[in-house]
């Protein structure tokens, strides 16, 4: 931590579907010396698409959404690629990156993030300036070259894009439907979306490294809330990972009949039918769900300015590791962070193999 710079750390780790081991290191607040804790809250950037995965699924089994509808079939504008304006996008598309929808860039970057207590603009007014010919955020760039289904390319606007047709289709804010279907029946008193839902007592402070010091970067939430605002623990976080790699269930609560889970972390891409530019040893792709660290490791990592998270578990779902870090690093020192998540799993393993000898 201290060779990189990283303010905060908080980690668990789950084995057997169960939290074995939980601590955290350094500060919420270097300022006021306010230690981090496992039941610090923080944004936890990308690993929030899996919360709008559960969400889809939940108004799937509700019988609101279909995976493989035409997403114009539930809009109030009509979204068509350019490039190949005959081809449906489906929810299935949009949730395996692969809908042929771009983030453009630098726009995504400088345009998405919201400071300062500043209100976004609302998802729905966003996503139809991107998307629309005419809007002010509409760009060919929006739209890759490709049909869709057949290039895989991370769109966090595509999550965001998931994540409102989410809202259309049961007529509540997300946040609002998560709270009834994921925080509040998995004891996540703690979690929610907006900065707004959350006691800021108990977030964490955010923090970048920069040259040789480390500076506070403001709080912030995002236009494309989808695709990474939740807020939530280490702690909390580990009721809703166990959840998933349990069938739908933590402890006696269930958010998700199994086959709906079974479909959401399934694998999509075969030898015979993946997007050209994947090579499964490497990656592959549920449903707001992939493969990580060369198909080894399955679940979801995050990064936002200030933010990198991990929610990995090996492929048999016997060693899960969970870890918070609330400072962002430069590319150079990025690998720190796999270095601390490899240390936690590695212990993870031997923690496993101590609970087997002791049966």
């Amino acid at each position: 931590m201290n060779e990189a710079g990283i303010v905060g750390i908080g980690a668990s780790i789950i084995i057997d579907k169960k939290v074995a081991w939980t601590n955290a290191y350094g500060y919420a607040d270097r300022q006021t010396k306010i230690p981090f804790t496992s039941s610090t809250v923080m944004n936890i950037a990308s690993i929030s698409k899996t919360f709008t995965g559960v969400c889809m699924m939940k108004a799937l089994e509700e019988g609101k959404v279909s995976l493989d509808e035409d997403i114009n079939h539930y809009l109030p504008f009509k979204i068509s690629n350019p490039n190949f304006p005959d081809e449906k996008i489906t929810l299935r598309h949009l949730a395996t990156h692969t809908s042929g929808l771009a983030d453009r860039y630098p726009f995504y970057t400088d345009s998405t993030y919201y400071y300062a207590g500043r209100k976004p603009e609302p998802l729905g007014d966003f996503l139809k300036n991107y998307f629309v010919p005419g809007g002010k955020h509409y760009s060919k760039d929006n739209f890759l070259n490709a049909k869709p289904g057949t290039n895989r390319d991370y769109s966090n606007i595509g999550a965001g894009l998931a994540g409102y047709i989410i809202e259309l289709r049961t007529g509540q804010k997300l946040n609002d439907y998560a709270r009834k279907n994921i925080f509040k029946p998995l004891k996540m008193q703690n979690s929610g979306w907006a900065l707004s839902e959350i006691d800021s007592k108990k977030h964490s402070k955010l923090y970048e490294k920069k040259g040789d010091s480390i500076v506070q970067i403001q709080l912030y939430e995002g236009v494309t809330y989808p695709d990474g605002g939740v807020r939530t623990s280490v702690q909390e976080l580990s009721h809703f990972f166990i959840s998933l790699l349990n069938d739908g269930k933590y402890q006696k609560t269930r958010i998700l009949k199994k086959e709906t889970v079974d479909e959401m972390l399934r694998f999509e891409y075969t030898d015979t039918n993946k997007p050209v530019n994947v090579n499964i040893s490497k990656i592959n792709q549920g449903i707001f769900w992939s493969t990580k660290l060369g198909a080894t490791r399955i679940g979801h990592n995050g990064s936002d300015p200030g933010v990198r998270t991990f929610m990995l578990s090996d492929l048999n779902k016997e060693i899960a590791v969970i870890v918070f870090f609330n400072t962002s690093l430069t590319e150079e020192d990025e690998g720190k962070f796999f270095d601390i998540y490899e240390e936690l799993y590695k212990y993870g393993k031997e923690l496993k193999m101590k609970q087997t000898a002791g049966h």
